[in-house]
């Protein structure tokens, strides 16, 4: 069994320097002044939120998140985080979740199941989609959102295409599904570099969904839910009129933690970063002006980011990242002309490091360990894992 979880609760009021490595660190003011901006930012809009639990997959997180029951729905990649939200609901904080996949047969089962807990909205973006939803005949429609593709590429059904038109007509013919909204998530929105490429991404998305909702009647009650972490930054600049009967929702789940992509979209600074992960030098080579440590592909993920070249960065020698990574070793080398690996590291030294993307480096660890201002551990959250 992983070290960290079967002793994770006899670190809690030690420093950072005494955990295990690698170890996940979250800065919990980091995370609780993350939280705080978008629900401004939201609150101040009048609109709608609906978090990604994506990232960090954990209750405490997700808690703060919906702002203790402020914001009641959130969305889900996998059976594993709504099961791990359902004490939520329970609880009276939280009322639906959306799967954000589209819907396979295999998993409808499960579905079935938990929405007898909890609200459960599906994803579409094929008609093939709604005919599994006739087949596996449940007892009541399913809500759904259609799902628009908006330059990522990654899923949904292209803005103003045929075939969005023929889902929509498939969709509001079944008795077996029913349009909730429009969805789409501008992945692409990470290659913003200003506000202003955040605030034209977020224009494309709002006008897709927009002409979408259009399809059906005026007096149809929708929402429309646009967004991704970068874009959520400047949703404070959205002055875009809607719709009488169309409510605006924004879904974001990046956010609480950020990491080294969001920074290079410049839309936040290094010091939000709330997530690091703490390794240890193995060892020092002169010859070749590097270090190994004992953090891989597994501890780092492969992930890369535009401003930071490599897997990952040190905290605070920001010149010096993991350049090449195996299974469970790092390499460090330095972007900076004249600096010295045996000179600014030694065999058992700590480092901590930066990651380029949360939601992969998370996955890969079995408990987090929550710091205070101080690098103190106060708490230690233990993630949803699996599918």
């Amino acid at each position: 069994m992983d070290y960290s979880l079967e002793h994770h609760q006899s670190y809690i009021g030690k420093p950072v320097s005494d955990l295990p490595t690698p170890s996940l660190i979250i800065s919990l003011p980091a995370v609780k002044k993350n939280v705080e901006i978008l629900h401004k930012d939201v609150e101040g809009l009048g609109i709608r939120f609906r978090p990604h639990v994506k990232t960090l997959k954990a209750l405490e997180v997700t808690r703060m998140m919906l702002g203790e029951g402020k914001h009641r729905a959130v969305v889900a990649s996998t059976l594993a985080e709504i099961r791990g939200v359902l004490p939520l609901a329970k609880e009276g904080l939280l009322d639906e979740c959306l799967y954000g996949l589209p819907v396979v047969s295999s998993y409808l089962p499960q579905l079935a199941e938990l929405r007898k807990s909890l609200r459960i909205l599906l994803m579409v973006d094929n008609e093939q989609q709604v005919s599994l939803l006739e087949k596996f005949g449940a007892d009541q429609p399913w809500d759904i959102f259609i799902k628009i593709d908006v330059g990522t590429h990654r899923a949904g059904v292209l803005a103003g295409s045929s075939a969005l038109h023929s889902l929509v007509k498939r969709a509001e013919a079944s008795n077996h599904a029913q349009i909730y909204g429009f969805y789409c998530h501008a992945g692409h929105s990470y290659a913003s570099r200003t506000s202003e490429q955040a605030q034209q991404t977020l224009s494309e998305e709002f006008s897709s969904v927009i002409g979408a909702s259009g399809l059906l009647p005026a007096d149809r009650e929708l929402v429309v839910s646009i967004g991704s972490t970068p874009t959520a930054h400047v949703v404070s600049s959205l002055k875009a009129q809607l719709p009488g009967n169309t409510k605006l929702e924004l879904h974001a789940g990046n956010f609480p933690a950020n990491d080294l992509q969001q920074v290079s979209t410049s839309l936040v600074q290094i010091q939000d970063q709330a997530v690091r992960i703490a390794a240890e030098v193995c060892s020092v080579y002169p010859e070749r002006n590097e270090a190994l440590i004992n953090a891989g592909a597994i501890a780092l993920s492969k992930e890369v980011s535009p401003n930071y070249p490599g897997f990952g960065t040190v905290v605070g020698k920001l010149d010096w990242g993991v350049i090449r990574v195996s299974q469970e070793h790092g390499i460090l080398a330095s972007s900076k002309t004249g600096a010295l690996a045996d000179k600014e590291f030694h065999v058992g030294q700590r480092v901590y490091l930066y990651c380029n993307h949360a939601c992969i480096t998370a996955a890969a660890f079995y408990v987090y360990y929550v710091v205070d201002a101080n690098d103190i551990v106060v708490a230690t959250w233990i993630p949803w894992k699996g599918w």
